[in-house]
């Protein structure tokens, strides 16, 4: 009788194991027939800098560091490229002449931080970190986040612009209008999300925000369920482009509750974009990327118009991808 029960559940197990779901019976645990395992881990970034960013952010996974860890270090090669004129001190400044940050860093059980409208401080990532490890606060901004950043011991930068900053905004000042130019250097964010070898998620996020864009204003990088929003029960978004559109629909938060209902990422991206659509006022000068990824290590990407693209690193390579848009 005990090898017959023990034929019955080596057959049972034997026709459930490609049932997609994990299933029980008689205290057999079935585990989930998983394809999906080869996509992880898993790094995407918004923009073609990411893919410099991603290389770091793999190289810090492959030290059996963590994905968090991984993250961080990986916008900071952003943050320090002098070219780059999005994101870090080198980016171009507000109205006033000044370079002021924003950025957001997000684990999957809940964990985050974040900094706004933060002056002289090269990696505001970092700084966001702290916020989430040090402070019993999510969000720090202005003079109080500098502050912060000096008691933990970060060092200022002088408040100089970058030449090629420089060389722009004297330019800018000619006419001193403020007119948004889809994927050009202007709101460029680059948004991390990542997945290690064991399902763990986190993402980040960094700006200097609009190009002259008004003095205090802040964009939707460092508010968590705007520009970022992970949840390792679900998954990963971050957002790309005008800020106020995206704040407007919680898009990182939308996405990741549209995964939580069953959308796959491609789908949920896509979701977003149509409600942002819906709310826009001027859609013909207004440009919003999405990017997601699940717990099952599937993503997807999507934005209002052409021209959005995002790095991927995984186990077999690392490549550029062109994202679908609206129109």
């Amino acid at each position: 009788m005990t090898g017959r029960r023990k034929f019955l559940k080596r057959s049972l197990a034997s026709s459930l194991a490609f049932v997609p779901w994990l299933t029980s019976a008689n205290g057999l645990e079935i585990e989930e027939h998983r394809d999906r395992e080869k996509f992880k881990p898993l790094i995407l970034s918004t923009w073609n800098h990411g893919m410099a960013a991603n290389d770091k952010a793999w190289e810090v996974l492959q030290d059996k560091k963590s994905i968090l860890d991984a993250v961080e270090q990986g916008v900071k090669v952003t943050e320090a490229d002098l070219s780059n004129l999005s994101v870090g001190l080198q980016g171009l400044p507000d109205r006033e002449g000044i370079v002021t940050l924003d950025a957001s860093i997000m684990s999957g059980d809940g964990a985050c931080g974040a900094v706004a409208f933060v002056r002289q401080v090269k990696h505001p990532i970092s700084l966001a970190r702290k916020v989430m490890e040090e402070t019993p606060h999510v969000l720090l901004a202005g003079e109080g986040a500098r502050q912060f950043a000096i008691a933990r011991g970060m060092a200022l930068e002088k408040e100089v612009l970058s030449p090629k900053a420089e060389e722009a905004y004297q330019k800018w000042k000619k006419t001193s209008q403020y007119k948004p130019i889809i994927n050009i250097e202007n709101h460029d964010t680059i948004g991390m999300i990542g997945m290690d070898s064991e399902g763990k998620m986190a993402g980040s996020c960094t700006t200097s925000g609009l190009a002259y864009k008004m003095h205090g204003r802040v964009g939707d990088s460092p508010i968590i369920g705007a520009g970022l929003y992970v949840d390792d029960e679900v998954g990963a978004a971050t957002a790309t482009g005008l800020g106020e559109e995206v704040i407007r629909i919680c898009g990182s938060f939308l996405i990741v509750e549209l995964m939580r209902q069953g959308r796959p990422p491609q789908e949920a991206c896509e979701e977003a974009v149509r409600r942002a659509i819906s709310k826009c006022k001027n859609i013909e000068s207004t440009q919003i990327g999405f990017l997601a990824i699940n717990r099952d290590g599937e993503y997807g990407a999507f934005s209002i118009h052409p021209g959005f693209n995002y790095a991927r690193h995984q186990e077999k390579g690392k490549d550029l991808i062109d994202a679908k848009s609206k129109y």
